[in-house]
């Protein structure tokens, strides 16, 4: 008997979709699983079998020239930003017509300019006589995607001068990435390209894992640590958001709140890796009354899954947008910059990193 083949069409159409291009590739459902079965590894690997040439080609060629491309993507955000709005988001719709939604990210109102580069952040940073106690990988992510503060580069960097604390940011910084925007769209051989790279400068760096390994934006962090466990190179991996918790809070004396309340935002990447706690003691360090949304979950806007499709993170963030308007609280924070950027358009509230919130509240009084 013939099957339906009109329906098995349909079918498979509206899963790439819904299964394969709304996916964000979080792991979460791993977390709520009683198997731990983890189907955004599932969605990779479809992605991976079912990439474009053409795009995997582009995306190579990206790894192997990221420091410009990073800063003209920053400089591009910039631009935008500076340009009538509506001129932007017509040119990006003719090109989401063109190429595909999956392709082109979209542009809104609400994605911020272009953040400062990298590069100037190689050598040592914060202060002391004694040796860097780790190598310091600054998100590119923060340098692509600017804000109204100083980020979140800038504020760790203050702090560990505050704490009398140094690290060293690698030579060759800017051509540096956690790979995630290839593994999230299953491309591998430009992931390739960039696992080598980090895992070269990051040997030499960290004297074959002598020091401990930083990185300022959650997702970022795990993407390091999953290219050094696949690459079979011995550190350490931590978030900023921990180090700064455990090693530069206790060195800053008594910290005096500069709210009454914040709202946290923990990420998918924050939850996996166990940093909740330690984003916690930030918050409540700058705050009297720290508050997670009962209905907090996935943002998804999942690096640029969210420009790509803005209905997923409108409809992952709805539940949680809706109580944090209603608890109207003075700051809110989180500890990776595209989530940032994801429950700021939710919500109509600015989050910012909770490690910029510390530094505030803790500078110097004139």
């Amino acid at each position: 008997v013939a099957g339906d083949e009109q329906l098995a069409r349909e079918l498979e159409r509206d899963y790439d979709y819904a299964g394969v291009d709304t996916c964000a590739v979080d792991g979460m459902c791993l977390t709520a699983c009683p198997v731990l079965i983890n189907t955004g590894a599932l969605v990779k690997r479809l992605r991976r079998e079912e990439q474009n040439p053409v795009l995997a080609a582009g995306w190579k060629a990206a790894a192997q020239a990221w420091g410009p491309v990073t800063r003209a993507g920053s400089v591009a955000l910039t631009l935008a930003d500076r340009a009538p709005a509506g001129a932007v988001r017509g040119a990006t719709s003719v090109g989401r017509v063109l190429l595909g939604a999956d392709t082109v990210p979209e542009y809104s109102a609400d994605l911020p300019g272009g953040g400062p580069g990298r590069r100037r952040r190689e050598g040592e940073l914060g202060a002391g006589s004694g040796e860097p106690v780790a190598v310091y990988l600054p998100a590119c992510v923060n340098s692509m995607f600017g804000g109204d503060g100083l980020g979140v580069t800038e504020a760790f960097a203050r702090l560990l001068e505050r704490a009398g604390l140094r690290v060293l940011v690698p030579t060759g910084i800017e051509s540096m990435c956690c790979s995630t925007p290839w593994t999230s769209k299953g491309y591998t051989a430009g992931r390739a390209v960039m696992a080598e790279r980090v895992s070269r400068i990051v040997r030499e760096a960290s004297r074959d894992g002598e020091l401990l390994v930083l990185s300022d934006a959650a997702s970022c962090t795990e993407g390091f640590a999953h290219i050094f466990d696949d690459q079979g190179v011995a550190v350490r991996t931590e978030d900023v958001v921990a180090f700064t918790a455990r090693e530069v809070l206790p060195r800053l004396g008594e910290v005096s709140p500069v709210a009454t309340s914040l709202v946290l935002h923990p990420t998918c990447s924050s939850t996996q890796m166990g940093l909740n706690d330690a984003l916690r003691a930030l918050g409540e360090a700058v705050a009297e009354t720290v508050t997670v949304p009962d209905a907090w979950g996935c943002c998804a806007f999942a690096g640029d899954r969210g420009m790509l499709h803005p209905e997923l993170t409108a409809s992952a963030t709805a539940a949680e947008a809706a109580e944090v308007r209603a608890i109207g609280a003075d700051l809110h924070a989180s500890c990776n910059r595209t989530c940032e950027i994801g429950m700021t358009r939710a919500t109509g509230r600015d989050y910012r990193h909770v490690v910029e919130l510390l530094e505030e509240a803790t500078r110097p009084s004139l």
